[in-house]
């Protein structure tokens, strides 16, 4: 076999993996990598502000192509920057690699400029991280990392190198080299066969589609398995999007945060759960003896030890969600199976409930009561439009108004839910898909934290964008406060400091408006679309929303009597 540097085969390495495009930052200890990327020419590199902006750009990049995004970065704390990403990753589900530089070998016990053990900080936040000590390794290192990202519940890698390692020259050749299978659980069939004898039996049947069902590509069969069955769908924050919210069996959103009183209304008749794909995170449970009730619960997952984490369900199956939902289809039709007589009542139900508690979206208020703006955002927009949001009352806002049509359209970083998440997130999906509308949803708070990033958009003409409901608060902190009896430390002074966030954005070579009436939300969104697409730059929409606004959440699933806003 021919000699080449090690880090050329890395490169053929990234390129057969579909990787067309990595974020990242050089420095001294990555640029042998940098070097062989250069050569090779087969992969864009955008240059970021910062080691988490690539982290979280390379995450909205895989969300939104189901592929491995990468992130590239230097030798200690560019490690440490990432960190926030990889853990962002791993609580979603999100396959990507963080590749940084290191201090070489011979000097990683003495203290060397740079030089930390980022394997070990970042095992706890990813599926593997691995330092490469022999330059033949590299190639298969890699190969390994990518099938151990997309293998069973994805998540993230860390690929750590020493610089006299990348230096080196090894035996390889890329023409007779390709990716390593990935092995796709399939159910048992028994356990299929139990499955629908459950459903079957219940009165009061719910799917829940969590995120394994985006993440699996299984949209299109969870319809068909609803439609053919009969069976209502909820879905959780990670799953918003996997079946339509139009479709007349969807059935809503339950949880104590991100839902819908009416969903939960409807999740506490119901006799049957068909979890797929969903990790009963806490913000959907709520206490967990009103989640569970006399309910029967069917929990569908890829990863083994998912099942009988957070309780032991009546009947686990270890299964992609997309092969299990085509068995379920192959033993309904085997058995002839049709809709029970009792479900069109149940589907009737969940219409009623939708219809008697709903929440007031159409204000003409000023200050701006944010669901307004969710009904804007909702009238405005198409199926087809790319949202990213993050964390706090605006995230928790969308997730109750805001609705999603088809998978990987709605990413919310949801379990970590790290503040400026949203500015590279977008850019990740953007240049994931460059013909797509993109937008993000942010918070005054949240958007400072990587505004920095917005650089990155300008420089390469990424163009998205953000909608900021600003309260000049923190107003998820300041309402979890009031439990407390306090007020502390949420006031933001931004008037006297003489923050000015369209500035801030004409200061990167952006452009911004500030909207006060809810009368003006539909024409400064018509603006935003129409100047991106003439800058090819993000541009923001600031919306001055009422200060004291809260959102509604309980403590419990069972609080469906809640706060709303008044008229």
């Amino acid at each position: 076999m021919p000699k080449v540097p090690v880090m050329q085969a890395v490169v053929d390495v990234l390129v057969s993996e579909g990787v067309d495009t990595a974020f990242g930052c050089p420095g001294a200890a990555i640029l042998p990598l940098y070097q062989a990327m250069l050569a090779d020419g087969g992969i864009e590199h955008l240059i970021v502000r910062h080691e988490e902006g690539a982290t979280h750009m390379a995450d909205g990049w895989a969300r939104t192509t189901g592929n491995v995004g990468v992130a590239i970065g230097t030798s200690g704390p560019a490690g440490t920057n990432m960190i926030t990403g990889l853990y962002t990753a791993q609580a979603d589900s999100i396959p990507i690699l963080c590749v940084t530089g290191q201090a070489v070998s011979t000097k990683l016990h003495q203290e060397a400029f740079q030089a930390v053990d980022i394997v070990e900080i970042a095992k706890p936040v990813t599926k593997w991280a691995v330092q490469v000590k022999e330059a033949a390794q590299a190639p298969w290192i890699f190969r390994e990392a990518f099938r151990i990202a997309r293998s069973g519940r994805p998540g993230p890698v860390l690929i750590d190198l020493p610089l006299d390692v990348q230096k080196q020259e090894i035996e390889w050749d890329s023409s007779i080299d390709a990716p390593l299978p990935v092995v796709t659980p399939r159910p048992a069939p028994p356990r299929v066969e139990r499955a629908l004898d459950l459903l079957l039996a219940a009165e009061r049947p719910l799917i829940l589609a969590g995120g394994g069902v985006v993440l699996g590509d299984a949209s299109e069969r969870l319809r068909a398995v609803a439609e053919r069955l009969g069976v209502p769908v909820q879905v959780t924050l990670m799953g918003k999007g996997s079946f339509p919210e139009d479709h007349p069996l969807f059935a809503g959103m339950a949880g104590i945060q991100t839902s819908q009183r009416w969903a939960n209304a409807a999740f506490l008749e119901s006799d049957l759960v068909l979890a797929l794909g969903a990790r009963f995170g806490d913000r959907h449970t709520g206490a967990l003896d009103v989640y569970r009730g006399d309910r029967t619960f069917i929990h569908v997952d890829i990863e083994p030890t998912q099942i009988g984490r957070v309780f032991g369900p009546d009947l686990g199956v270890v299964s992609d969600t997309g092969a299990f939902l085509d068995a379920l289809l192959v033993a309904a039709d085997e058995r002839g199976a049709r809709i029970d007589p009792g479900v069109p009542v149940w589907v009737n139900r969940i219409a009623q409930l939708r219809r008697e508690l709903p929440r007031r979206e159409d204000f003409d208020a000023v200050p701006i009561k944010a669901p307004r703006v969710f009904k804007e955002i909702n009238d405005f927009y198409g199926e087809d439009t790319y949202f990213v949001t993050a964390i706090g009352l605006y995230q928790i806002w969308s997730g109750q108004f805001q609705r999603a049509h088809r998978p990987r359209r709605y990413q919310v970083c949801g379990q970590a839910g790290p503040l400026g998440w949203e500015i590279p997130a977008a850019i990740g999906v953007k240049k994931a898909r460059p013909d797509a509308e993109v937008v993000g949803v942010v918070g005054d708070y949240s958007f400072q934290f990587l505004v920095e990033e917005l650089a990155v958009a300008a420089q390469y003409d990424v163009p998205f964008v953000l909608i900021m409901l600003n309260n000049t608060y923190l107003g998820l902190i300041r309402q979890a406060e009031l439990g407390y009896a306090m007020n502390y430390e949420v006031d933001l002074h931004y008037d006297d400091h003489g923050t000015d966030n369209v500035k801030i954005m004409e200061a990167y070579g952006c452009s911004g408006t500030r909207v006060t009436d809810p009368g003006e939300i539909r024409g400064s969104l018509e603006w935003a679309r129409k100047e991106a697409e003439r800058t090819s730059r993000p541009v923001l929409v600031e919306i001055m929303i009422e200060r004291e606004a809260n959102a509604a959440m309980g403590t419990a699933l069972d609080n469906v009597r809640e706060f709303e806003p008044a008229p």
